[in-house]
């Protein structure tokens, strides 16, 4: 059977479906995520969308880095792609604010 449970992530309160047996590992896992957004926010000054997105690269970088550590990322390269992205979507919220949907 699925609950339900409100969780607050940067300020912000959400309601999640959540398994009994689930509850305190999604606990854990959002206290997880907002230490490593309030941690991304500090470094980059980034908030919103743009917060959610670079705390997302992060962490799927540190996965792929666990994952499969034999593999050889090349930081530099990778630095280079984050930042592309981290560019393309400030453009994109640019774009948006001043479409006045943002």
């Amino acid at each position: 059977m699925s609950n339900t449970l409100d969780i607050k992530i940067q300020g912000r309160e959400f309601r999640v479906a959540c398994a009994p047996e689930e509850k305190e590992a999604l606990l854990a896992t959002v206290a997880f995520l907002d230490a490593k957004m309030a941690e991304i926010s500090q470094q980059t000054r980034s908030t919103g969308e743009r917060l959610a997105v670079m705390t997302a690269l992060n962490i799927a970088h540190e996965l792929l880095s666990i994952k499969n550590p034999s593999s050889s990322f090349d930081t530099p390269e990778w630095k280079r792609r984050i930042q592309s992205i981290e560019a393309r979507v400030d453009k994109a919220i640019a774009e948006q604010q001043q479409d006045g949907l943002f």
